[in-house]
């Protein structure tokens, strides 16, 4: 488009577009796509983030499930409440 523009900028000088305006587009247009680089690497990172998150959650899951088993072979049913187990078996 800018350079279209600038190709004919005689004809489209008539109609209110200049080189201010030419330079200005060509600026944002440059702007849009240093933007949108950032916003797909932010993406790319958020996705490798959610997967280190979900990673991480399935141990805690794993880790908890143990405990619970453990705490309930150990510790009589009237003193699970104190490990947040309401489980009534």
């Amino acid at each position: 488009m800018a350079t279209g523009l600038t190709n004919q900028a005689t004809e489209v000088a008539k109609r209110g577009i200049d080189s201010d305006f030419i330079q200005k587009l060509e600026r944002t247009r440059t702007e849009a796509i240093a933007l949108n680089d950032e916003q797909e690497r932010l993406k790319a990172d958020l996705k490798t983030k959610t997967e280190a998150l979900d990673e991480k959650m399935k141990e805690l899951t794993m880790m908890l499930s143990e405990a619970k088993k453990i705490v309930k072979i150990a510790v009589p049913q009237a003193g699970w409440r104190e490990f947040g187990i309401e489980d009534k078996k």
